[in-house]
This record gives C-alpha cells, sequence and structure tokens, in this order.
C-alpha cells in the first residue's frame, strides 16, 4: 500500500492462475467447460446428426474448455444479451456440416452473426447466473457503451446544390 498525499493507492490483483496452471482468471477472462451432445434427428427417411451444448459451467474440469474473455468494443451487445429474456453464450465449434470442435466462446451476438456468416457452426445455450453477475460487474466497472447519436447535419449539407452558370462568351 502506497499513500500519495490525501491518496491511497491499494494494488490491484487482477490475475489468479486456475489449478491446471494455464488458463488465467481477470477482469475480463473466465474459464468455461463445455460438454457436447449429439442427438440423431429422423427427417423423412434421412437420420441427420444435430449436436447440442449438453452442459457449460465455470471451471476446467470439461470435455472442452474455453476462456470466455470480454472486450470493451462490445459493451452493448453485451448489455442487450443481459436484457433479453434469456441470456446465452454462443460456441463456435468448426465450420458447418463437420464433428463440432469448440475453439471459441462469446456472450455477444453480433460476433456469433459474424461466425455464422463464415458458415461457422456455431452452438448455443443459457448463460450461467454466474457469468450473468460477472458480466454485470464488468459493465458496472467499465461503464456502458457510449450510445451512438446521428449526428446532425448542418443546414444545407445533403444535395449538391444546383447552380446556373453563365454561358461564357465566345
Amino acid at each position: 500500500m502506497m499513500a500519495l498525499g490525501m491518496l491511497t493507492c491499494l494494488p490491484i490483483q487482477r490475475q489468479s492462475v486456475q489449478s491446471k496452471g494455464t488458463d488465467v482468471m481477470s477482469d475480463n477472462l473466465r474459464p468455461i467447460s463445455i460438454t457436447l451432445v449429439a442427438e440423431a434427428k429422423q427427417v423423412k427417411q434421412f437420420t441427420l446428426t444435430q449436436w447440442r451444448i449438453a452442459e457449460l459451467t465455470l471451471g476446467d474440469q470439461g470435455d472442452h474448455v474455453l476462456n470466455l474473455q470480454l472486450s470493451m468494443t462490445e459493451r452493448a451487445a453485451y448489455r442487450f444479451n443481459l436484457t433479453s429474456k434469456t441470456p446465452r453464450l454462443f460456441v463456435r465449434a468448426g465450420f458447418s456440416g463437420e464433428t463440432p470442435k469448440p475453439d471459441a466462446i462469446t456472450a455477444s451476438q453480433d460476433v456469433a452473426a459474424g461466425w455464422m456468416d463464415g458458415e461457422r457452426q456455431v452452438l448455443e445455450a443459457p448463460m450461467p447466473m454466474a457469468i450473468e453477475v460477472w458480466m454485470e460487474n464488468y459493465l458496472a466497472r467499465h461503464g456502458e457503451a457510449p450510445v451512438e447519436m446521428r449526428k446532425k447535419k448542418r443546414k444545407g449539407a445533403g444535395r449538391a446544390k444546383d447552380t446556373t452558370t453563365k454561358e461564357q462568351p465566345q
């Protein structure tokens, strides 16, 4: 602890190493364990395999462990997700049509939509309450994303004015 005049500065400990040694928890990072399950779906005479997230828990004890990292630029998307009826987490799991191999997780619907645009397989699951609370605290610490306001146009801006030119004498 260090005192500077009237201010008191306390050291901030934001990173702590998890039990396996490689996962790091910090202000914006949490390890999430994911367990997938395959379900057979009958469509007419075809049998399709559909994958879903069977279990999603905090920590590094599951089949697949991914780090959920919050980003300052996605704060508006996090708020949108948290205010929805059922907040969700989205897992990128390889390309569509392949056996899923989870390689990224996000709480931003915008990021998940970008993954789907790239023909990636995206699985979703309800967000655990502990993650909701952690995200709310993150937004409280770092502030809400600034609201994008439309800029006012200055008077006369927009269309080009039709100006008549005098003919040049020949």
